[in-house]
């Protein structure tokens, strides 16, 4: 009855219809986690299942959340060191909401430490693998949360994005990852890695999964000054499977002629612009010249958020400690000890931005530049309703391949860190299947508030597919 392949929208209709329980529903996840994740290494903690108190929309369908958001009484370790003894005092406002429409947290899902990364190998746990294939990357930070859904292991899982660390996973993965208007879902028990870019979102496999698990996680927050001033929306109204009359769709030019994306990903990509023109879209072609800038100012930013984020973690307040007589020889010796060697290298840079006689040439400027992307952006959406892209410019990396070059690492980002920098949401689908059987992704990018649109649209693509309907054939069983 139940199956890896069952979606959210299928229990909650066996649920309803009494063919199967919540207790059932909870347990069969359960057993596929204890006895899948630990292949995949991508749960930190499995908790032990409890049936929901609170009978809503979401009752009994279980899920996994990103060990980077705070879970009452549960670890939050952010996969690291410095946190590995850490239990979170209260919870997070996107998983109280969940958990009060019924869902249920199965466990913290494995990450990059401190959600700095993009490939699921830099965490204090151990590397994450990919469903598809066990010697490749399943993206990152959001690495666990993608593996477990890709998997079949869970029917939705959260995880958090800073420069497309949920959409890059769920193109590696084959699923459906949003980045919401920054502001629409609060950061309220999210441990920060750059506060003005992070926001968490949802992984699932289809696009109404999606849509449904993000419905139940926005509003405003009164514990969070950044949420905007909006109540909950729900986002599944307007799919009907058909484009909206008229939709005028962009396609940026640097994605099909940039020498830096892979020429697989560009032929899949290709085939999806023709097929929403079949489907009635108007296709245009547009350039956004300062988006070359992207990842340099994404890079400056973060950065200086980062080592600015992370300061608070000396071996003081809470988190690890190495005791030392001197109080300097123990700042130094716990965040030496208890820091990977990615978030060393970030929190140098952030410091170097940051520091006296470089603020104006680099922090400064990159926010001058992170202003007019911005603006490129509004005008952008003066001519067309939606902009579409690659998720990432690669196929999904081979395990080692991030340590051997972390700066091709960091330019896997070129078409997610844009919506980071400007706070503009972008929705991942799948597009197709590499010949070596890796998945393939691409987005759709709105303006502010446009997410209801964009799965409008994504819905739409994704009934005249069949790419959410594959799953690796190891994990069917």
């Amino acid at each position: 009855m139940i199956s890896p392949k069952t979606t959210i929208q299928e229990l909650q209709k066996l649920i309803a219809i009494k063919q199967t329980s919540a207790q059932e529903v909870i347990a069969y996840y359960h057993a596929r986690l204890a006895k899948h994740a630990a292949t995949l290494n991508c749960a930190v903690e499995l908790f032990s299942p409890t049936t929901p108190t609170t009978s809503g929309p979401l009752f009994g369908i279980p899920g996994l959340i990103k060990d980077n958001i705070c879970q009452q009484g549960y670890g939050a370790s952010a996969a690291s060191n410095m946190l590995k003894n850490f239990t979170a005092p209260y919870e997070s406002t996107v998983s109280a909401r969940l958990k009060a429409a019924g869902a249920v947290s199965l466990g913290r899902a494995n990450m990059d430490e401190f959600a700095m990364g993009g490939s699921g190998e830099y965490s204090a746990y151990g590397p994450t693998k990919n469903p598809w294939n066990l010697h490749h990357s399943p993206g990152g930070s959001s690495a666990g949360s993608a593996a477990a859904v890709g998997a079949g292991l869970v029917p939705w899982a959260l995880g958090t994005e800073t420069g497309g660390s949920v959409r890059q996973p769920a193109s590696f993965c084959g699923l459906t990852g949003l980045y919401p208007t920054y502001g629409r879902f609060s950061r309220y028990g999210l441990i920060a890695f750059c506060s003005s870019f992070d926001q968490p979102g949802p992984l699932t496999k289809t696009v109404y999964d999606n849509a449904l698990i993000a419905s139940h996680m926005s509003g405003v927050d009164e514990h969070d000054s950044s949420t905007l001033q909006r109540g909950p929306e729900d986002f599944t109204k307007n799919m009907t499977g058909k484009l909206p009359e008229g939709i005028r769709i962009g396609v940026l030019r640097d994605s099909l002629e940039s020498e830096g994306v892979d020429e697989t990903i560009k032929t899949s990509f290709k085939q999806a612009v023709a097929d929403l023109e079949k489907m009635g879209a108007t296709i245009s072609y547009i350039s956004l010249p300062n988006l070359k800038y992207g990842i340099a100012v994404y890079f400056v930013l973060s950065r200086a958020e980062a080592a600015s984020n992370l300061s608070r973690f000396d071996g003081t307040l809470y988190g690890a400690r190495q005791d030392r007589e001197l109080l300097k020889d123990m700042y130094v010796t716990t965040r030496h000890d208890a820091f990977g060697k990615e978030i060393q290298r970030r929190i140098l840079m952030g410091n170097f931005v940051l520091s006296s006689g470089y603020f104006d040439a680099y922090y400064g400027k990159a926010q001058q530049v992170r202003n007019m992307i911005r603006a490129e952006y509004e005008q952008a959406f003066t001519d067309v309703d939606v902009i579409i892209s690659p998720t990432a410019s690669t196929l999904p990396f081979t395990l080692g391949e991030a340590e051997r070059d972390p700066l091709a690492l960091y330019m896997a980002d070129y078409f997610t860190v844009p919506n980071c920098i400007t706070g503009l949401p972008a929705l991942s689908i799948p597009c197709g299947y590499a010949p070596n059987g890796l998945p393939i992704g691409f987005q759709f990018m709105g303006p502010a508030l446009s997410e209801s649109l964009l799965y409008q649209v994504a819905y739409a693509f994704e009934q005249n597919h069949d790419y959410h309907t594959q799953y690796p054939a190891a994990f069917m069983e």
